[in-house]
């Protein structure tokens, strides 16, 4: 009997500890759910309301501050809940620390990824609407985020590129300039007249209202061929009109050589056979 009451005893005396855990520590819990559904709240508002005002100024620097941003403030609030539940945050601090130096060294990939973005803000080789050139791929630049460059390719591709790549490589700023110098090569036979050849391609050019006068074409001789002889065409166009009218000089200058009578070769092998006795 003395055992049975004992152990009640012992039960009695674990609830009213339970019940006094319960009541010290459970507002306290209560409280820092409360604050962290209504931080992390805040903190998506904020960043929220923050990336739509930089994107109306400068949308290369709203994806990657937001990010950064929004990491470093919910860490800032994982901290005040952990105090405000008991857990001594000099020690819990530490312990962040610690992990964060281990998590560094197995991740230096990641954070060379990040000194990258940071080095791309500051000195802008390119910012979000740019076509660029890199990494073995041509593309209109999307996000700048903390990690990675989002590029959109011309053929419906998305390509994530990391930002410690892009800057330390080199990369190329196509629509950097407002115009560009469009560089073509026509061949024509030996036989025909160089001087009316340039002058077709010189009508071409003055007939397109896309070619800039300023600065001036080039035609002339660049190459004497195998079988050709090659003439360059170097017209100076709007970055945007740069390949739609590379394309339509192509078609055009080869119906004016025709209708002309100027002739564009192509190589051409001679064989001669011999009967063996």
């Amino acid at each position: 009997m003395e055992d049975i009451f004992s152990g009640s005893d012992q039960a009695a005396q674990w609830m009213d500890q339970a019940i006094a855990l319960v009541m010290v520590y459970a507002p306290k819990v209560v409280l820092a759910i409360v604050t962290l559904v209504v931080g992390l709240w805040l903190i998506n508002r904020f960043v929220s309301v923050l990336d739509k005002k930089l994107g109306e100024k400068d949308p290369t620097l709203n994806k990657f501050l937001c990010g950064l941003i929004s990491a470093v403030l919910k860490v800032m609030l994982l901290i005040s809940v952990a105090s405000m539940i008991g857990i001594a945050t000099t020690s819990f601090i530490a312990v962040i620390g610690a992990a964060g130096l281990a998590i560094g060294l197995a991740l230096q990939g990641s954070l060379a990824n990040f000194a990258g973005g940071v080095l791309i803000l500051i000195f802008k080789p390119f910012k979000v609407g740019d076509t660029i050139e890199a990494q073995g791929y041509l593309g209109a630049v999307a996000e700048i985020q903390i990690l990675y460059t989002v590029v959109n390719t011309f053929d419906n591709r998305r390509i994530v590129i990391p930002n410690g790549s892009l800057s330390n490589a080199t990369l190329v700023n196509v629509s950097i300039y407002d115009k560009r110098r469009c560089d073509m090569t026509f061949g024509i036979h030996y036989d025909d007249d160089i001087d009316k050849a340039k002058a077709i391609l010189q009508r071409l050019f003055d007939e397109d209202e896309r070619s800039l006068k300023d600065p001036e074409p080039r035609i002339c001789v660049s190459a004497l061929g195998d079988s050709s002889v090659d003439l360059m065409f170097r017209a100076w166009v709007a970055t945007d009109d740069l390949w739609p009218y590379y394309w339509d000089m192509q078609e055009k200058v080869k119906k004016a050589f025709d209708a002309e009578g100027i002739t564009i070769p192509f190589p051409q092998r001679d064989v001669h056979m011999y009967k063996a006795d």
